[in-house]
C-alpha cells in the first residue's frame, strides 16, 4: 500500500478517536455522536424519513431504526404522518431534542475552540473545506470490495 494513504488512514482514525473523546460520557443526559448527527441532519432539513437517514448515513434501515427509536424514547424526535403515503412517517426534532442538540453543539464547539483557537482564520477555513470535501467523498462513494 502507498505510504501516503497509510499515513492518511492513521490520521483519520486518530482524529475520530480524539474527537470522540472530547466529551465525557454523561449517560442519559448528553447525546452520543450518532444522536447528534441524526438530530443535526433532521433539524437542518426540517423533516426526514428513516429511509432518507439510512441512505444519507450509509447505514441499513434496521440500524437507523434502532437509533431513531432511542431518540424517540428520549422525546428528542417525533413522527409525523406522511400525507402522501399513509404507511410512512416523517421525523421532526422536538423542543427537547432541540435543547439537547444546542447543548451538544455548545459543549463540542467550546472544546473544538480550545483545541484550534490558536490557528489562524485561513488555516481553519482551509481545514474545514478539506474535511467537508472528505465527508462528501465518503457520502457519495459506494464501498464495494
Amino acid at each position: 500500500m502507498d505510504k501516503k494513504f497509510e499515513d492518511l488512514q492513521l490520521e483519520l482514525a486518530s482524529l475520530v478517536r480524539y474527537i470522540t473523546s472530547l466529551t465525557p460520557s454523561q449517560t442519559g443526559r448528553m447525546l452520543d455522536r450518532s444522536g447528534f448527527l441524526i438530530l443535526q441532519h433532521i433539524d437542518s432539513k426540517g423533516t426526514a424519513s428513516i429511509k432518507e437517514l439510512a441512505t444519507y448515513f450509509k447505514l441499513d434501515i434496521s440500524t437507523m431504526s434502532r437509533q431513531v427509536r432511542s431518540l424517540e424514547q428520549k422525546d428528542y424526535l417525533a413522527r409525523r404522518p406522511n400525507p402522501s403515503d399513509k404507511r410512512a412517517h416523517f421525523l421532526t426534532v422536538t423542543s427537547s431534542g432541540k435543547e439537547q442538540l444546542n447543548a451538544y453543539r455548545t459543549l463540542k464547539s467550546k472544546r473544538i475552540q480550545q483545541l484550534f483557537g490558536e490557528w489562524d482564520e485561513e488555516s481553519l477555513k482551509q481545514f474545514t473545506r478539506l474535511l467537508q470535501r472528505a465527508n462528501e467523498e465518503f457520502r457519495e462513494n459506494n464501498w464495494e470490495e
